[in-house]
């Protein structure tokens, strides 16, 4: 929750566990940069294929976009979805606009500069994913979740607000 809320303190203190001094067990979280921090988090461990991580923070259509993404050098897709601070596992709209967005972003780019003239093949979505570490949170006013457990976003204009996001962060 601190990562999805920058700049917000978030102090959790376990009364019934009492210390030697009679002071209850107590944690401090904080993140000053929020997203870009978690996925730095996340990718801790991996080797980086770029210096800084890609960080937007908008408002498409009334809807707060917030996505950090960065590369590693391993091949595993690593995609975290949050709508209102809610772990969004299943994904949804908002990941489906995500994901679009930058599939169409970084195949027009590798068109445009002539990378793929020489591939005996179509490049896909997946090419674009192997590496990623991405964290994807929106505010969603009246959010539709899919199913009681709110694992899965169901808000078809979600979608449009992260792709617009997304195309214009990475163009």
């Amino acid at each position: 929750l601190a990562f999805l809320n920058a700049g917000i303190t978030l102090t959790l203190t376990d009364m019934r566990n009492i210390d030697a001094e009679g002071n209850p067990h107590s944690e401090t979280f904080y993140s000053k940069n929020g997203l870009s921090e978690f996925v730095k988090y996340i990718d801790a461990s991996k080797e980086p294929l770029i210096d800084e991580v890609i960080h937007l923070n908008t408002e498409r259509q009334g809807i707060p976009v917030e996505v950090a993404l960065t590369y590693n050098s391993t091949y595993n897709e690593n995609v975290y979805s949050f709508v209102n601070n809610i772990n969004t596992i299943e994904g949804g709209t908002h990941l489906t606009g995500f994901r679009r967005a930058l599939t169409r972003t970084l195949k027009k780019y590798a068109e445009d500069s002539g990378m793929l003239a020489k591939l005996k093949f179509d490049i896909n979505g997946d090419d674009f994913r192997e590496g990623l570490t991405a964290v994807v949170s929106v505010k969603v006013a009246e959010p539709q979740f899919e199913g009681q457990t709110k694992t899965k976003l169901g808000n078809d204009e979600v979608s449009a607000a992260v792709d617009q996001a997304m195309t214009s962060a990475l163009g």
